[in-house]
């Protein structure tokens, strides 16, 4: 049996990884002064910021095939659920 991790965890790492990326990427930056540094001790925030906006459009752009996949994932368990459903009402309302 081989594990195969779920489509919304696969996307959510992957999704994680470019963020840290970008993180470490706007730090060094930000360290040799490439990119202006935040005010005062602001630097973290500044740069997970910076990060954040960099990081969005590439997942939006690199990640479209697992967002698709996961997408698929969410709507099966959505018709399974809603299937359960509509047997258990029709249970109850045989009884």
């Amino acid at each position: 049996m081989s594990f195969k991790p779920s489509a919304t965890f696969r996307y959510t790492a992957l999704r994680v990884g470019i963020f840290v990326g970008s993180f470490l990427v706007m730090w060094g930056l930000v360290y040799f002064r490439v990119l202006p540094s935040g005010l005062g001790g602001s630097n973290l925030f500044w740069v997970a910021l910076l990060a954040l906006i960099v990081s969005a459009p590439l997942s939006f752009v690199l990640l479209r095939k697992q967002r698709d996949e996961m997408a698929a994932q969410v709507a099966e368990r959505v018709d399974r659920a809603k299937a359960r459903l509509a047997a258990n009402q029709g249970q109850e309302d045989g009884v």
